[in-house]
């Protein structure tokens, strides 16, 4: 994935390589502990305008000490086109095993949505934190819709196959991708199934040793002051939900039919009450079993 990727490429390099480091929430903990990060100082961020479940984000602190600053996130869920699922029928992610999607399953090539979207299925209110029982129904059922799938893609695959029809339905992405192609046209979305849905967070730090840390932290001050989430939230080359709720109001004002696709609307429900109704739990790295016993496994359903 991106993220090992990126652990790769800055192991490789020489501290200073890197100013400012965009990064998956799971990887911020691993970047922290491999001493490739800057402490950082939260007074320096706008933290008060955010709402209360983001000014202190798991993985971002590490005894009370800041390193990185969430900036942007978005929930995973059943992904479909429109024009051969209802909003009802991709409401529950028994619609993977539908037999009008045999061989029209999409994949988001990553083992932690799509084993994250799989533990839920099977009835794991925490989905990566599961013992070896628990484990083994996640992989008995993911197997069990092999036949099913059509394709494991990349990024651009991900678009390319959804928007030209050539899968119905995608497990492991969400709006970041849907919303795109919803925008320009095509007859995609995503909705959270009654199983639960699953977020991926993005979040900013500064590279360890950085010689632009001064530019580094306006950047960051930047892309989280209110004008900077509502444009962040609307990004061109994925859309996002942000965790400043001042943002919100920007957005609300300068767009509010974005607003209102993603959600983020004050004064009535939205995406923030499905974080507090427990339907959003946090992607994350696999508590009980290792990440390889993952991947192994992953590995294994895509060459079954």
């Amino acid at each position: 994935t991106g993220g090992d990727n990126m652990l790769g490429l800055i192991a490789q390099s020489p501290p200073g390589t890197f100013d400012v480091i965009l990064s998956d929430a799971e990887y911020v903990q691993q970047l922290n502990a491999a001493g490739y990060i800057e402490e950082l100082d939260p007074a320096d961020y706008a933290f008060d305008d955010f709402f209360p479940e983001f000014q202190k984000f798991p993985g971002h602190w590490q005894d009370d000490k800041l390193f990185s600053v969430i900036t942007r996130f978005g929930f995973l869920g059943v992904s479909y086109n429109t024009d051969a699922f209802t909003e009802e029928e991709a409401s529950s992610y028994d619609l993977f095993a539908d037999e009008r999607l045999t061989g029209k399953l999409g994949h988001f090539d990553w083992h932690l949505p799509n084993l994250g979207q799989m533990s839920l299925h099977v009835g794991n209110p925490s989905p990566y934190d599961i013992d070896e029982a628990a484990w083994e129904k996640v992989q008995e059922h993911t197997m069990g819709l092999r036949r099913q799938a059509g394709g494991f893609f990349d990024y651009g695959g991900t678009f390319s196959s959804l928007d030209n029809g050539q899968m119905l339905a995608f497990a492991g992405i969400g709006d970041w991708i849907t919303g795109t192609l919803e925008k320009n046209g095509s007859p995609v979305r995503s909705v959270i199934p009654k199983e639960g849905g699953l977020q991926w967070t993005e979040s900013f730090s500064i590279g360890k040793g950085s010689q632009k840390q001064e530019m580094a932290k306006k950047w960051i001050q930047y892309i989280t002051s209110p004008e900077g989430q509502a444009k962040s939230a609307d990004m061109a080359a994925y859309p996002a939900i942000v965790p400043s709720e001042a943002g919100w109001r920007v957005l609300n004002d300068t767009n509010p039919a974005e607003a209102q696709r993603q959600n983020m609307v004050l004064g009535q429900r939205n995406a923030m009450d499905m974080i507090r109704e427990g339907l959003i739990q946090y992607r994350q790295l696999p508590v009980q079993q290792s990440l390889e016993d993952w991947n192994d496994f992953w590995s294994d359903y895509k060459g079954a």
